[in-house]
């Protein structure tokens, strides 16, 4: 879509955390001043403070929705939807839709990842569809296939359909999906959002360049996986 001034300044709270962190922390305070108050002892607040405030903290980091911008040309450029690790990069025979063999590229979230997902290209959104299914630990190869999911095809502006899967894990048990049918989308929108560890797919046209290793960690709306032919 041509260049663009784009910059990355800020992180914010996404807003599929925030009550969760409110009333988690609403919850930890109320029960530390019982404890500091009700208990003579000293060691049970302490003890209960560290425990609680850290497990808070981590729930904290993977709310946490950076601002983003992709600094360069967009036009063919496929865009990380996630952060986390690249977990395959292999030749598939996807049969739902294509019916022919494609390129996927999936990167695993860990609980440890911010897990708000951008779209990979530009485009439109040719469809999205949900559809329930089992919880196997994201990183095993029948995830993409058996686990909960929600699909979106995307259409470039030069024509070339780009299908992006969210997929629950063995922890996940939410999938959001912000992308609506029709709609024109870009690199830098949010996808969409998947609560605890999971896993996002990528599949793209055979021939397609792929810019990452496996093991490589990538970082959402940032890092290119691969450019289009």
């Amino acid at each position: 879509m041509g260049n663009k001034i784009r910059r990355l300044k800020q992180i914010r709270i996404h807003r599929e955390g925030t009550d969760t962190l409110v009333w988690s922390m609403a919850a930890i305070v109320a029960v530390a001043s019982l404890l500091w108050h009700a208990v003579e002892s000293s060691i049970p607040f302490w003890a209960f403070a560290i425990v609680f405030g850290g497990a808070w903290a981590v729930v904290l980091n993977f709310y946490r929705c950076p601002i983003r911008y992709f600094n360069g040309d967009t036009e063919r450029v496929v865009v990380a939807p996630a952060d986390g690790k690249v977990v395959v990069i292999e030749e598939v025979e996807e049969n739902e839709y294509f019916h022919d063999k494609r390129l996927m590229v999936s990167i695993f979230m860990s609980l440890f990842n911010v897990h708000a997902n951008w779209f990979p290209v530009d485009g439109k959104v040719k469809f999205v569809r949900h559809q329930d299914g089992n919880y196997h630990k994201a990183w095993l190869p029948k995830a993409s296939e058996e686990n909960e999911r929600a699909d979106v095809m995307i259409t470039t502006p030069e024509g070339t359909d780009i299908l992006c899967r969210q997929i629950a894990g063995a922890m996940a048990r939410r999938i959001v999906t912000y992308a609506k049918e029709g709609e024109e989308c870009y690199i830098d929108e949010h996808l969409g959002f998947i609560k605890l560890g999971s896993r996002v797919d990528v599949f793209l046209p055979l021939g397609t360049e792929v810019c990452v290793k496996m093991g490589q960690a990538t970082t959402g709306d940032l890092t290119v996986i691969a450019r289009l032919k």
